[in-house]
């Protein structure tokens, strides 16, 4: 029952991450892709979620978070992002390195320690690499964003989340001073200005990975 509990959470994430940072509902073949699984598997858990009321489908359609979907969904995210945040902070862990700890530990945590953690750690509203920390009842607080690909040359904005999918990337852009709280200038299709220093060339990908604020 425990195993098929953390199915149910890392499907409901996948979602909810999908959707984050992008309008885009996700469709039943990226979710499949997403989650390394065969479409078929895919599809009959989708047909079970929808059965629990957690998501929203209709055949050959995009899936999508109900409700209680999305408080289930948010309730996990608050604790891998809330581990992450506290294993950088209090152990010293490089944001690159955060992501697998916390995928095992936000399973096995008990909820009066995760409120500690909280506690300890100040209420932190956004982990290491800046994605927001929903509350207990699941609301997030984000400024308005645009994609580094997608901002005009001459832009100018603060760094407010990088994706922590690869972490060579992570330690690619951390030696070129690209972090949360950085400002960056649009130079280039693939260079910026960090900090109004000198102009770096971006790392394959970086450009997908990185979001300003608008």
């Amino acid at each position: 029952m425990a195993g098929n509990s953390v199915a149910i959470d890392d499907y409901l994430k996948t979602i909810y991450h999908h959707t984050e940072w992008q309008n885009d509902p996700i469709t039943p073949s990226q979710l499949a892709g997403e989650l390394s699984l065969a479409p078929s598997t895919v599809t009959e858990m989708v047909q079970k979620l929808a059965a629990q009321g957690l998501v929203s489908h209709r055949p050959y359609g995009p899936v999508s978070l109900t409700d209680a979907g999305r408080l289930r969904a948010a309730s996990i995210i608050r604790r891998h992002r809330l581990i992450e945040t506290w294993l950088v902070r209090e152990f010293g862990y490089a944001w690159d390195e955060v992501h697998d700890e916390a995928e095992v530990l936000e399973h096995t945590i008990s909820d009066r320690l995760l409120a500690g953690i909280d506690a300890r750690l100040g209420h932190p509203r956004f982990d290491p690499h800046g994605d927001a920390i929903p509350d207990a009842d699941g609301a997030v607080d984000r400024a308005p964003f645009v994609l580094l690909a997608a901002a005009h040359i001459g832009h100018s904005g603060r760094v407010l989340r990088v994706s922590d999918r690869d972490p060579a990337l992570l330690r690619a852009l951390e030696g070129h001073g690209i972090d949360v709280g950085h400002t960056l200038v649009v130079a280039g299709r693939d260079a910026v200005r960090v900090d109004g220093g000198a102009t770096v060339e971006l790392p394959a990908g970086a450009a997908d990975a990185v979001w300003l604020t608008v």
